[in-house]
């Protein structure tokens, strides 16, 4: 079994020497390989054990692919031995799964870096969201690579490799759960743990051809982020979440151009929703083109993170320490945020169906080599309308369709609608 960091990987002899950039994915036939509720069900009856998942991603790792933080399979080996040893209990849904748990939630014993080797501990106790994954049956296999503390929307954590998109070497899987992304794009585990604070489920499920819901959360005070994963379906997506797609007319908004930033919306990413929007109103959903909405509601967004990144201790890199330094007044800023919603409801709609990205994932180092300022808007031109929906809270989803991916946000439609109409669009 493998039980390494990439720090350690670094000062190993045996891997002196290697650029670890390569994200190859590896082609097998076997339980990882299948759907999660086919998987989770073979697991409770015996049918599959779950030290057997384990050492079959031992034998899919590739030891230049810096997907993982930290990666201890002689960890997850012990867990999954544990397990099987008792008789599954009805609370545990995902009853012997393997996932990687994304290294901005503490799990005791393992390293949590928070995106930055300067920020490395040993933690003691576990994020209560990754114990409740525990408790559902889930063996952690290690911590994935993510940006700084997440403000990111792309993932080049400090002082670790960055990460690199399985679907186009080279490339940035997006951010900030880039090493979740391409832990199940490379076909290494059939799932990831994300968390989504402005897209960072999203943003990186469409760099890398997969599926990224952001289940509904309250915004109240200003708050962005809920926990959730990456799948490669949306029935997987719908399985780890016990939600059950439930299928409706919906009133859906099609915009193609960007909500917020200065960009410009490449033509495959543009067709790509309008292809999306013409199969859901074959499938009997009415389609409304809607019109951005003006500058406000990204401000709001913009002064909300300046808040957050406020509370980083230490010191940070560049893009950090930009924020931080941002004057926002803070009762105007939370003022403009709480407005966004209702400014969202003037589109009369369910829903609001978009391209994910303005254009395909750009080269590595694209957005970290400019200065804070720059850096910050470039990302927002890449992508101009996840974060919409951390402000509204409602659910999203992003899929791929049509060559692209396409985003769908819940306005007034049901996290279950939402999950229908997104299965219309891909399995």
């Amino acid at each position: 079994m493998r039980r390494w960091s990439w720090e350690s990987l670094y000062r190993s002899k045996a891997y002196a020497g290697i650029r670890i950039v390569v994200c190859s994915s590896v082609p097998h036939d076997a339980p990882l390989d299948l759907p999660l509720s086919d998987l989770v069900a073979a697991l409770r009856a015996g049918e599959v054990q779950p030290t057997e998942l384990i050492e079959d991603i031992d034998s899919r790792l590739r030891p230049t692919n810096p997907c993982f933080a930290t990666l201890d399979l002689d960890y997850a080996f012990d867990a999954a031995r544990a397990l099987q040893a008792t008789k599954p209990s009805r609370d545990q849904h995902l009853f012997g799964l393997p996932m990687p748990i994304k290294d901005l939630s503490p799990v005791a014993d393992l390293p949590c870096s928070y995106g930055s080797i300067k920020r490395r501990e040993v933690p003691e106790a576990t994020d209560p969201y990754v114990s409740a994954l525990i408790q559902r049956g889930v063996i952690v296999t290690g911590k994935s690579q993510t940006s700084e503390m997440g403000m990111t929307a792309y993932t080049e954590p400090i002082g670790f490799p960055a990460v690199d998109n399985p679907t186009q070497p080279g490339h940035t899987p997006g951010g900030s759960s880039g090493g979740a992304a391409a832990a199940v794009a490379a076909g290494f585990v059939p799932v990831a743990h994300a968390s989504d604070g402005g897209g960072s489920i999203r943003i990186p499920a469409a760099a890398t051809n997969l599926v990224g819901f952001k289940p509904p959360h309250s915004s109240e005070g200003g708050k962005l982020t809920v926990q959730g994963f990456i799948t490669r379906t949306v029935a997987d997506a719908a399985f780890v979440h016990q939600l059950t797609p439930a299928p409706q007319r919906l009133r859906i908004g099609i915009l193609t151009q960007p909500l917020h930033g200065d960009g410009q919306v490449a033509k495959a990413w543009a067709q790509a929703a309008q292809a999306a929007a013409d199969t859901l109103a074959a499938n009997g959903h009415e389609i409304i083109a809607v019109a951005p909405y003006g500058p406000e509601p990204f401000t709001a967004f913009q002064q909300v993170i300046c808040l957050l990144a406020r509370r980083i201790p230490g010191p940070a890199s560049p893009i950090i320490a930009w924020m931080r330094r941002r004057d926002v007044d803070k009762r105007e800023a939370l003022r403009r945020f709480h407005q966004v919603p209702l400014i969202a409801r003037r589109w009369g709609i369910d829903a609001l169906l978009t391209p994910t990205l303005a254009f395909d994932p750009p080269v590595i180092g694209t957005f970290s080599r400019q200065p804070p300022a720059e850096d910050f808007a470039a990302q927002t031109r890449w992508t101009p309308w996840a974060s919409l929906f951390n402000m509204t809270g409602g659910a999203a989803i992003s899929v791929p369709y049509a060559g692209r991916s396409v985003h769908l946000g819940a306005l007034t439609a049901s996290p279950a609608a939402l999950l229908a109409a997104a299965r219309e669009l891909h399995p």
